[in-house]
């Protein structure tokens, strides 16, 4: 979902053409590349470290092994390394179980039904289709974390787009819907019930309906396609609505926001019914500005448990690079369970399952 509101960053699409970008809309693109290009480094290093880190805590494990006073001491620390290990193998076990029970749930109808609209991989450079395919990734770990995950799909997963999902480790045991064609074919039975999510609607969404079929565009563009998802819904026919994000609060930029926020919005929304917490919960505290005037009184009265759990929310992006690096084998790291639990945290387990209108 990657329309914005302000109109110097870019023109409205016409006739399907790129639009002309402006001077400042131009300088603003090339200071955003940079960024990412930093924070590509960034993350390459923080990789490194954690990998060294694993490497440390591998020969401190080796030299106190080497450091024991007798064969039986050394058998002993083995014995209960091995115990350690069986007990966390277990607990992963059990919850990789759970998550799998809850996503059959959702796909068997408990679930809101949430579309990723994945044919815009024609406009998209290669690093905005592989930023996409981390959103995705994130959606999918928020999704089986969820106590009451969404029904979540994949439609128009084909091309180049569907390539790059399928390089995504375990993507092909996920609990999801994938379709390659568009949610239009894919929900022919039900156009009525489709609901586009876009910046640029008229429509203010108070509510999700389980009845509708809620759709987010899977576009990263730095906001070169601006209202191109609205003009979508338009031409389809279909209902269009974007997030009440205004009545809450005023966002210190554009209220962009990715496919991953927008869909753990909506997803901590259907937790606990208050949009203003899953605003907090999930936008990040250097985008939002002061709360809407509208929403004064709301704001004073937010608790302080609500306002720590939104200034602490966890980054997608560094979730992400802990969830998605390699299981390092734990017969050679030293350390306890829980530091080597927090580099090695992530498993998908997936399925498909039959379109329910």
């Amino acid at each position: 979902m990657a329309d914005g509101t302000e109109s110097e960053q870019a023109a409205v699409v016409v006739n399907g053409n790129p639009p002309q970008l402006t001077k400042s809309a131009r300088k603003k693109l090339l200071k955003q590349e940079r960024q990412a290009a930093r924070k590509a480094e960034r993350k390459v290093a923080e990789k490194a470290r954690r990998r060294a880190d694993i490497e440390r805590r591998r020969r401190e494990w080796e030299e106190s092994l080497a450091a024991a006073p007798s064969e039986e001491a050394r058998e002993e620390m083995l014995a209960a390394r091995r115990e350690t290990r069986l007990e966390r193998v277990g607990k992963r076990v059990e919850e990789r179980g759970a998550r799998a029970e809850r996503l059959r749930r959702a796909a068997e109808g408990a679930g809101q039904k949430v579309v990723l609209d994945l044919e815009f991989a024609d406009l998209m450079r290669p690093n905005e289709l592989h930023s996409l395919t981390q959103q995705i990734m994130y959606c999918y770990a928020v999704n089986g974390r969820s106590a009451t995950p969404a029904h979540l799909w994949l439609t128009g997963c084909s091309g180049e787009m569907g390539t790059q999902v399928q390089r995504i480790p375990g993507f092909d045991k996920w609990i999801i819907e994938k379709e390659s064609k568009p949610y239009l074919e894919a929900f022919a039975d039900c156009k009525e019930n489709l609901v586009y999510l876009t910046a640029d609607a008229e429509t203010v969404l108070d509510d999700l309906d389980m009845s509708k079929i809620y759709i987010i565009g899977g576009l990263v563009d730095r906001n070169r396609w601006k209202g191109i998802t609205q003009k979508k819904a338009v031409d389809q026919g279909i209902q269009s609505a974007k997030l009440p994000i205004g009545n809450y609060l005023k966002m210190s930029s554009s209220q962009v926001l990715t496919v991953n926020q927008v869909f753990e919005i909506m997803q901590k929304f259907v937790e606990t019914k208050d949009w203003k917490t899953a605003f907090f919960h999930v936008i990040p505290p250097r985008k939002r500005g002061e709360a809407g005037a509208a929403d004064d009184e709301a704001e004073a009265s937010l608790g302080d448990d609500a306002a720590r759990e939104g200034t602490t929310n966890d980054h997608p992006e560094g979730d992400l690079d802990k969830c998605s690096d390699e299981e390092v084998d734990d017969d050679g790291a030293g350390g306890d369970g829980d530091e080597e639990n927090g580099v090695a945290k992530k498993r998908h387990c997936v399925r498909t399952e039959n379109i329910k209108c």
